[in-house]
């Protein structure tokens, strides 16, 4: 473990609730599949900031695929009804879709299937933003052979890349963080994938928010103390009412994980 590991300092850890968004509504599946709404992306985004999420992190999840732009009035409304840092995803290929997304409101950007494809996205990002705006989103699953690979287009296509690998390249290039998201434990509500959260978050020098998986408080600990998590994102929990931001914290701050909570 290197001595500006991220994961090694006492930092505090972060809940991030996601809207995924499709057709401008959010939406949550299982396993990237079987889609159903869960409420108006404004009034949640509000809500949750409400209620003491540290971020908020809007993800288009069929720009890609669509091949069209993120939904940039969307995210202006959402802007102006928080007051948390902001990331959002999906459909950004360029310096000047990031510019865009800036000016309406966003305080980072989210890249993934663009970013693997031209690499040198990354690196261009960077320099006209800075690293700290640049998140690299990574959807990875494992395969029967115990490798965990990137898939790509939503979780579409499966590549040959391996997750360590990618992610460690794109920290290189300029990623400032990296949101990992496994496929194998989206939507399931069974726990966060801890092996892989504790290999990228040990090995990189760059915060690593854990997303899929999270069903119970306790998988909120788990993923902080034992995958090293720096943040664990959640998105059906949150939007269902089965669990308030608010309480989660509290329960967090009794098992001594060190939590923003305000006053």
């Amino acid at each position: 473990m290197t001595e500006n590991n991220y994961a090694a300092r006492g930092l505090t850890k972060r809940i991030i609730p996601c809207l995924d968004i499709k057709d401008g509504r959010t939406v949550k599946g299982t396993n990237f599949v079987d889609l159903r709404d869960a409420g108006d992306p404004v009034e949640l985004g509000a809500l949750y900031a409400q209620q003491g999420a540290d971020e908020l992190v809007f993800l288009d999840i069929t720009a890609t695929v669509e091949k069209r732009k993120t939904l940039s009035e969307l995210v202006n409304k959402i802007s102006h009804h928080i007051n948390i840092p902001f990331t959002v995803g999906g459909g950004i290929a360029s310096v000047e879709d990031v510019s865009v997304l800036l000016q309406n409101g966003a305080d980072k950007i989210s890249v993934n299937t663009a970013a693997y494809k031209r690499p040198g996205l990354i690196r261009e990002l960077e320099r006209s933003f800075g690293s700290q705006c640049v998140v690299l989103a990574i959807d990875t699953k494992k395969e029967e052979d115990g490798e965990w690979y990137v898939y790509l287009n939503g979780g579409r296509t499966k590549t040959e890349t391996r997750c360590v690998d990618w992610a460690r390249h794109a920290v290189e290039l300029g990623a400032g963080e990296i949101l990992l998201t496994s496929m194998n434990h989206d939507g399931t509500k069974q726990g966060f994938a801890l092996d892989i959260t504790r290999t990228l978050a040990t090995q990189l020098p760059v915060p690593v928010i854990a997303s899929g998986g999270g069903g119970t408080m306790q998988h909120f600990v788990d993923v902080f103390e034992e995958g090293k998590a720096d943040a664990g994102l959640a998105a059906s929990i949150f939007h269902f009412k089965e669990m308030g931001i608010g309480e989660l914290k509290q329960y967090l701050k009794g098992k001594a994980v060190n939590v923003r909570i305000e006053e």
